[in-house]
């Protein structure tokens, strides 16, 4: 079980655009590694929705060395079509679900700071500045008026 949660740390699959998998594929890869199991408690598909992987107070396995003050949530994409470039290729869909699960978990987790992997170790990994984005939902989270389409159904339970 996890202490305490400092970090929502936000990563990327590694994956194309074109490859459209989830946590049942990454926890394929990571137990290939010889890993418990998927070390995100996260997933978020291409398509914006949430696929759950470790439990939510289990410690998991995303950032060596934080792992055991962390949350992991995993973008599905971030790297070109090459295979080796790192890409912010991620779908508008993604874009908002990442926005609603950070809000959540910034909820559960108030003194939690909000990084990208690459913020932590040497990576690319989730190939766009995290703390800009943050610094920009939180700006435009103060002003929003937008009022949510569909009905509200938390991510983080």
């Amino acid at each position: 079980m996890r202490k305490s949660t400092d970090f929502i740390v936000v990563h990327c699959s590694a994956t194309p655009a074109k490859m459209d998998i989830g946590a049942k594929e990454i926890d394929r890869w990571h137990r290939a590694k010889g890993w418990f199991r998927i070390g995100y408690h996260f997933v978020i598909r291409r398509d914006g929705s949430v696929e759950y992987g470790r439990e939510l107070n289990t410690v998991g396995a995303h950032a060596v060395g934080f792992n055991e003050r962390s949350v992991g949530v995993c973008l599905v994409g971030g790297l070109a079509e090459d295979g080796k470039t790192s890409n912010n290729n991620y779908t508008p869909a993604q874009w908002l679900t990442l926005d609603k699960l950070v809000s959540e978990l910034e909820s559960q987790f108030p003194q939690a700071k909000v990084v990208g992997h690459r913020d932590l170790l040497s990576t690319q990994c989730p190939a766009f500045n995290v703390k800009e984005w943050q610094a920009r939902r939180k700006g435009l989270q103060k002003n929003s008026t937008e009022k949510p389409t569909k009905p509200y159904k938390p991510l983080v339970y």
